[in-house]
């Protein structure tokens, strides 16, 4: 068993907008979130929202579909915003600076399957998994028990 597991039902895009407004706060540099789940699934609506909470001063938050990789800084620690979609080996991912920014940043990371389990092990994997209509289930898996602390968070 994982020393965190836990699940949720969001049931509008809403939802996730205040989710992530609630999850900010806890996340600190060296912090590693994995987003899985299909195109349309609300992984970067999510991270945008998250974002968006941390920086001192709203601005646009693109995708990262051509660019790969995003990087906004915020007051505390810059956030690496990565879709690693188009990459088709792992070693790209390195190339983008991703092995130290896991341990500077926060680093939001869609389709982490690019990086062939090199990720860190302490990372939270969220899977976004769509349901009817708007309704998405987030599935929160870790190695770590650091991020039992997100039990209240999750369940508020």
């Amino acid at each position: 068993m994982l020393p965190f597991s836990h699940q949720i039902s969001l049931s509008s895009p809403e939802e996730t907008e205040a989710f992530a407004n609630r999850l900010a706060p806890h996340l600190t540099y060296g912090d590693t979130i994995l987003l899985e789940g299909p195109i349309g699934s609300g992984k970067s609506l999510f991270s945008r929202s998250l974002i968006l909470s941390i920086l001192p001063h709203p601005e646009d938050i693109p995708s990262p579909t051509f660019t790969l990789v995003q990087v906004y800084d915020g007051p505390k620690f810059q956030i690496w915003h990565c879709d690693l979609y188009r990459l088709t080996h792992p070693d790209e991912a390195w190339e983008l600076g991703l092995e130290e920014a896991f341990d500077s940043s926060l680093c939001l990371i869609e389709w982490p399957d690019r990086l062939a389990g090199q990720e860190p092990k302490d990372a939270l994997h969220i899977t976004f998994v769509p349901e009817n209509g708007e309704v998405r289930l987030l599935k929160f898996q870790s190695h770590s028990a650091r991020w039992n602390l997100l039990t209240e968070v999750l369940n508020a």
